[in-house]
Order: structure tokens, then C-alpha cells, then sequence
């Protein structure tokens, strides 16, 4: 039964109520893990929130340890921590990844209302299917691991493959720094040519290069082994044109090396580059020196390491991740900031 007063008086009626008669505040917490707090404090500048506190420690025998400070019932709980290294911090990937579900699993057991994932750089994006007999599908396996752990939904950045998507149960809000990237390239009054590094990288480099009112070239690219990689030939017209090379990660740079050597060789005056994740392992940066990049833009979804080439840029996706938060916690539409054409890949 639900009771209604008017005017002083009151009456019961048998309908049901419709919704709850009590005033109700929402509330946005953002905590940082050791893996990106620099980019972690920039999103809370750009939303005017400051990061809760969080104690996170790893003991003697290499565990994780998480605790929040203050009480976190009934808020919107968001958890920024790409899945990546951070040498400063004392964090490989693989501690990053256990340090977000221990996270997770602190922010469910203390109430909070939803536990939101932010992790820019998804840890094992790119063994996302089986490419020989008996291996594992790694980022299907992480997915089932944030959902276990109790996470509401998650918050991530140019995947390696935008059906990884499919791997979870839980809303993924996939964001793209492909506008970020392709503005920076807007003051260039160049002839330009943007590059697909692979056949796989062709739809983003296309959306790039309508941006940036340039043609399209694509390089034949064959992988004999893992993290090695062979460029055949540039397929389209390159010579005397202003070349940009766009890939979503630069890990080791052999293969973006291997690019820009044979952009040049046909013919190109100037090559660029530009990728979201700046993973910068192994021999990155002397990939990088030995490269004919005049610049090379990347952003910090991944924290830069000391020691970076001086033509590496970084942009920060701090302003999108914020707007995107703010969606997700005022229940608007995340896809609006880039007229729905997030779906890149």
C-alpha cells in the first residue's frame, strides 16, 4: 500500500509505487593505483575531484595489499589504473593487473553502489585469439577476472581489437584517441599521406585520414614470429608527400622502425608517427633514435618512461577519460563526444 498526503490530509491506496519518495545523493569517488597517478591526478583535476585515499603496498613476499580510508558505501566508485608497468612504482604489468582486482574486490565488499574499472591500457589486449595449437586466450581470461572480482563496468581505450568488447558481461565504454591525435596533426600544411602499418589497421587509419584531409597508403606487413615483423612493400603513392604513420601501440618500435625506413625509401619527404599506448619495451628507444621520425605522438595512457627520445610528444587523454567518467556517473551519453564514431577499429 502506498500513502499519499494532500493538503494535510491523508489517504492509502492500493497502487505501487512508481518511484522512491526520498531525496537521494549520488556520489563520485575516484581512487588511483600505482600505476599511472600522474595521470590519475590529472583526471581528478579535470573533473574537480580529488583522488580519495587509498592505502596500496606490496609486502615483503611480492603480495598486494589494498585498503580505502574512508568509507565508500553507496558511491560510484571509479578505479583508474591502467594494466601496465610502472618501474618507479615498483609495478610490472602483472602487479598492476592483480593490484586492480584486489581494488575492485575492497570497493564490493566496503558497499560502494558501482565499481568502475578505468583502465585506459588493457593488459594482454593483443593475445586476443589463438594463433597456434594449446595457447591461451589471455585478454578473454582478464575480462573473466575483472568480472569475477565484482566490477560494474569498464572504462578502457583503443583496444587491439574492438571485439574484445565481446569477452566481457559487463558494460565496456570503449574510448579513442584517434580526434586527439589526428588535431595534432592539424596545423601541418603538407601534403599529407597517412599509413596503415597492417591490413588490421586500415578502418582506423581511413577515419584518420578523413580527419586530417589526407590519402591512405598501406604497408605489407608479414609476422614470422612473435614481436618481429617484416614490411614488404607501401601499397599506394607516398613519393614527395608528408607521411603519418597511426597504429594504437608502439611496443619494442622494431616494426614502426621497420615503417618508416620503407615509407621513406618510397619516396616519402617527412614521416611521422602517432599511437595511443606508448608501451616502450625492450630496445623502444633505440628503435626509436635509429627511426627517420621527425616526431612521434603518443599518449599517456601508459606512463613515459626517463630516458625517451626528444621527438617523442605526449598528449594527455586526462580531458576525454574526465568527460567520460562524468558521463558514465550523470548517466549521459558516453559516445557524444565523438558523434558516436568511437568504434574505430
Amino acid at each position: 500500500m502506498t500513502t499519499e498526503t494532500t493538503a494535510g490530509k491523508s489517504s492509502t491506496s492500493p497502487t505501487t509505487a512508481t518511484s522512491l519518495p526520498l531525496g537521494y545523493n549520488k556520489r563520485l569517488m575516484l581512487f588511483s593505483g600505482r600505476s599511472n597517478p600522474a595521470l590519475a591526478k590529472e583526471i581528478s583535476s579535470q573533473l574537480g575531484v580529488d583522488l580519495g585515499p587509498v592505502t596500496l603496498k606490496t609486502f615483503s613476499n611480492d603480495e598486494v595489499y589494498c585498503r580505502f580510508d574512508d568509507s565508500i558505501r553507496g558511491a560510484d566508485v571509479f578505479l583508474i589504473q591502467p594494466m601496465c608497468s610502472n618501474p618507479e612504482e615498483g609495478l610490472n604489468a602483472n602487479d598492476s593487473l592483480v593490484e586492480l582486482l584486489v581494488m575492485i574486490d575492497a570497493a564490493v565488499g566496503a558497499s560502494a553502489h558501482r565499481v568502475i574499472a578505468v583502465t585506459p591500457w588493457y593488459g594482454y589486449s593483443r593475445q586476443d585469439k589463438k594463433s597456434a595449437p594449446r595457447e591461451p586466450i589471455s585478454a578473454r581470461l582478464v575480462a573473466r577476472m575483472l568480472e569475477s572480482a565484482g566490477v560494474d563496468r569498464i572504462l578502457t581505450m583503443d583496444l587491439h581489437a574492438g571485439q574484445l568488447q565481446g569477452f566481457s558481461q559487463r558494460p565496456v565504454d570503449h574510448m579513442t584517441a584517434l580526434m586527439m591525435l589526428a588535431d595534432h596533426f592539424a596545423a601541418l600544411e603538407d601534403e599529407l599521406v597517412v599509413v596503415a602499418p597492417d591490413a588490421g589497421r586500415v578502418k582506423l587509419n581511413k577515419q584518420f585520414a578523413t580527419r586530417v584531409g589526407a590519402d591512405l597508403a598501406i604497408l605489407d606487413k608479414d609476422r614470422p614470429e612473435q614481436q618481429v615483423a617484416e614490411i614488404g612493400h607501401v601499397i599506394g603513392n607516398v613519393a614527395g608527400k608528408t607521411a603519418i604513420i597511426v597504429d594504437d601501440i608502439i611496443d619494442t618500435a622494431g616494426t614502426l622502425r621497420a615503417a618508416g625506413e620503407a615509407v621513406m625509401r618510397a619516396g616519402a619527404s617527412r614521416v611521422f608517427a602517432a599511437a595511443t599506448h606508448a608501451v616502450f619495451s625492450g630496445r623502444a628507444f633505440e628503435n626509436l633514435r635509429a627511426a627517420p621520425f621527425e616526431r612521434i605522438v603518443v599518449t599517456d595512457t601508459i606512463p613515459l618512461r626517463p630516458g625517451a627520445p626528444d621527438n617523442v610528444h605526449v598528449v594527455s587523454c586526462a580531458p576525454l577519460l574526465a568527460h567520460s567518467i562524468r558521463s558514465i556517473f550523470t548517466d549521459d551519453s558516453v559516445s557524444e563526444v565523438f558523434g558516436g564514431k568511437n568504434h574505430v577499429f
